[in-house]
């Protein structure tokens, strides 16, 4: 009898080996369906370690950790964010900020020393010079996106961003409505005639800007927005992440900026062809159907994605949105001041106009 149960022990034995070399890591017993002294050795489950051989259970390893190649060890999980030292794609984002800021800078230089010609006046120099700053300190909000995210920082990033482009967008929509104006006064007995002047344009921005960030002092208020660690979705990864705290005050902030970013479109639309020697409309229709454009394209791929890669769309949209305005509304203006000066004059103005 003996002699007949030797053979098969070593016959487990040696399969038992087998299977821990097959696999290269270490294996739990599973009860076969044959003889009840007989087992076979099975991989540790997801997440779980064996650090003894022939062990009835295996280990789970704890949120924070993660089961080594062997199985038989918990090893910390790796983290992943936006980070300027890990990742390309933030040093092309950091470094496409830095250029188009001194290009900015450089855009307020030039019309602070050409600020009494007729293409710096024409369309309301004062919202010009607030725009561009806007657009700079847009450009420097990218870098809050960057990084280790932090209950702070995920607080700041999307309520700055909010407030200071809302403000950008309110002084798009006060061109265009200082435009508008600006054509029906020229009728005869128009009552238009007495809003033409700043004080308007001013009043657009404040209270349009009043709405955003009333809006962020009740979103910080009720349900702000926090650091938060996804440690489900990729096995092994922790995804450290800002939570938006509530999604809608998230959606409603987009929804002002496109509610503004539309009117303008709109308005700036209508009185495009309108005759004047820097009627600035067609310009301001450009660049508001390219953010419209940009944002519209940019949710539907903020929706389908997870970790950093949500970042890496809200800031290309940001850059995307900044540099199209730019280009749009401020680098023929410069062009003209700079490379063809014979235009820049009251005289050339008065000509074309009669």
């Amino acid at each position: 009898m003996l002699d007949t149960l030797i053979p098969h022990f070593q016959m487990v034995s040696d399969s038992s080996f087998t299977l821990q070399e097959l696999h290269g890591h270490k294996e739990r017993k599973s009860t076969g369906t044959g003889h009840t002294l007989c087992h076979i050795c099975v991989p540790c489950s997801e997440g779980e370690i064996s650090n003894t051989t022939d062990s009835d259970l295996c280990q789970k390893c704890p949120d924070s950790e993660w089961p080594n190649e062997e199985k038989d060890a918990c090893m910390p999980k790796s983290e992943d964010f936006l980070s300027i030292e890990n990742d390309m794609l933030a040093v092309i984002f950091s470094f496409t900020s830095v250029i188009f800021s001194i290009i900015t800078i450089s855009i307020i230089g030039i019309f602070i020393f050409y600020q009494n010609t007729p293409i710096v006046k024409a369309n309301n120099r004062n919202l010009s010079f607030i725009l561009l700053i806007t657009l700079k300190m847009s450009l420097f909000s990218v870098f809050l996106f960057l990084g280790r995210p932090a209950d702070l920082t995920c607080k700041l990033r999307q309520v700055f961003f909010g407030i200071i482009f809302t403000v950008a967008l309110s002084s798009v929509l006060a061109k265009t409505i200082v435009v508008c104006i600006a054509f029906k006064a020229t009728e005869p007995g128009s009552e238009f005639r007495k809003w033409v002047g700043s004080k308007l344009a001013y009043s657009v921005v404040l209270i349009c800007s009043s709405v955003q960030v009333l809006h962020a002092i009740i979103w910080l208020s009720n349900s702000p927005p926090f650091q938060e660690l996804d440690m489900d979705s990729f096995p092994g990864t922790i995804i450290i992440q800002c939570n938006e705290g509530s999604v809608l005050a998230f959606y409603l902030m987009l929804g002002y900026m496109g509610l503004l970013a539309g009117v303008s479109f709109i308005l700036a639309f209508m009185v495009r062809t309108l005759p004047d020697t820097f009627n600035e409309a067609k310009y301001i229709t450009f660049s508001m159907f390219l953010f419209c454009s940009v944002w519209i394209c940019a949710i539907p791929a903020y929706l389908s994605s997870k970790g950093k890669h949500i970042v890496s769309v809200e800031i290309f949209a940001i850059l995307a949105s900044v540099i199209g305005i730019l280009s749009c509304m401020f680098f023929r203006k410069c062009y003209n001041i700079l490379l063809r000066p014979e235009i820049n004059t009251r005289k050339h103005m008065l000509s074309t106009k009669s």
